[in-house]
């Protein structure tokens, strides 16, 4: 495949301190992840594009364990812009040419890669290779291969990955997973997630070139969808089947514009995903022995909403989706604490998605899937 950058298509877009349980001391162990709750890690973000702009960077003034520190970018206009808005200094600002030297720079403890989905492989592992811990925004890459490439370099430098699943430190996500798992409502027999959106943007946007985006609405909202299936269940799935449904084939020309797929999980619950390009949806809802609950809006960036049958409403204090997923990981990489979006996470949901693409490539045809040794649910 050719490889892209970002200023041919003009797109706007660690070492860091690693807590270790120090064995044969837990007091020592207790007080140096005491000092680290103290320390922020400083993030830099690679591609200054909308998401950069208008959710990460606000976010960034709200978090407690992170701040940020640097930017990447390609557009020689946004720098002096950044600079005085966050005050980001010079030696903290670089473009894609130079970003290997980010390595000499101890200001910088995370790269948060927010780039295209064809070249979040390559700047998360450019970003290992320099020490730094990263954070590659959804999906983790557009294939398999690329997602294990990215552990791999990330295990070989010695830094923490995540991936941007933003819903994956929201209360409201903890709480639907609790459900579950306390069996609330009792088992869980079928699942239904819709996430989409209608785009009447430009038909050259990034989103529409699969070379760029490696897919359309499967590899955009899709993965919520399949997140949400999977923890409104409780397990990894065992099968799926999908499908393919197209009704602007003048815009959508390259990628996908709608598919819908059905999961079989081994605990014998079932789920119907939706996803799109051109239609909308926002909902998570699961049907169980004893009950059921929703999110409705459940993908959004908030404020999201909830309810359950025994007419219950499952709400929280609206805070960034954003800063709560970057303080969840700053957290792991001081403290220890559990890594909520790993990059296991990330290989798990694009093996479905390489799934999805297969069952719809053979007519509808049932994948089988083997996960049980992934060690990630939810």
């Amino acid at each position: 495949m050719k490889t892209f950058t970002r200023r041919d298509f003009g797109w706007t877009l660690g070492k860091g301190i690693t807590a270790t349980a120090l064995l044969g001391s837990t007091s020592l162990a207790c007080g140096q992840s005491a000092k680290n709750e103290n320390k922020k890690l400083g993030v830099a973000l690679v591609g200054l594009g909308s998401y950069s702009t208008y959710q990460l960077a606000p976010s960034l003034q709200d978090t407690e364990h992170c701040y940020l520190a640097g930017i990447v970018t390609g557009t020689k206009e946004k720098e002096q812009v950044w600079q005085d808005k966050y005050g980001i200094p010079k030696e903290n600002t670089y473009n894609y040419d130079n970003f290997d030297t980010i390595a000499n720079n101890e200001d910088i403890d995370i790269v948060y890669v927010v780039l295209p989905n064809s070249m979040h492989a390559d700047f998360s592992i450019r970003a290992a290779k320099a020490g730094k811990h990263v954070i590659c925004e959804k999906p983790m890459a557009i294939s398999v291969a690329e997602c294990d490439a990215i552990i791999d370099a990330c295990n070989k430098a010695g830094v923490k990955l995540s991936v941007g699943y933003r819903m994956q430190s929201d209360p409201y996500t903890k709480e639907v997973k609790k459900y579950v798992a306390e069996k609330t409502f009792g088992n869980v027999h079928f699942v239904s997630s819709d996430a989409g959106y209608i785009s009447n943007g430009n038909p050259d946007q990034w989103r529409l070139n699969k070379e760029l985006s490696g897919g359309g609405a499967l590899m955009n909202m899709g993965v919520y969808s399949i997140q949400t299936s999977i923890y409104g269940c409780g397990s990894n799935p065992s099968s799926v089947s999908a499908q393919e449904f197209s009704t602007r084939p003048d815009y959508f020309k390259d990628t996908d514009e709608t598919i819908t797929a059905q999961f079989e999980f081994p605990n014998g619950a079932v789920a119907h995903m939706m996803t799109s390009h051109n239609a909308n949806g926002n909902r998570l809802k699961s049907h169980c022995s004893n009950g059921w609950f929703e999110l409705d809006p459940a993908h959004s960036y908030g404020p999201i909403s909830g309810r359950t049958s025994n007419g219950n409403v499952i709400s929280f204090p609206h805070q960034r989706q954003q800063a709560l997923q970057m303080d969840d990981f700053a957290k792991h990489i001081l403290m220890g604490t559990p890594n909520v979006a790993p990059g296991e996470m990330g290989k798990r949901d694009m093996i479905i998605v390489e799934a999805i693409y297969r069952s719809i490539a053979e007519g509808g045809k049932k994948q089988t899937l083997d996960l049980g040794n992934m060690g990630i649910v939810g």
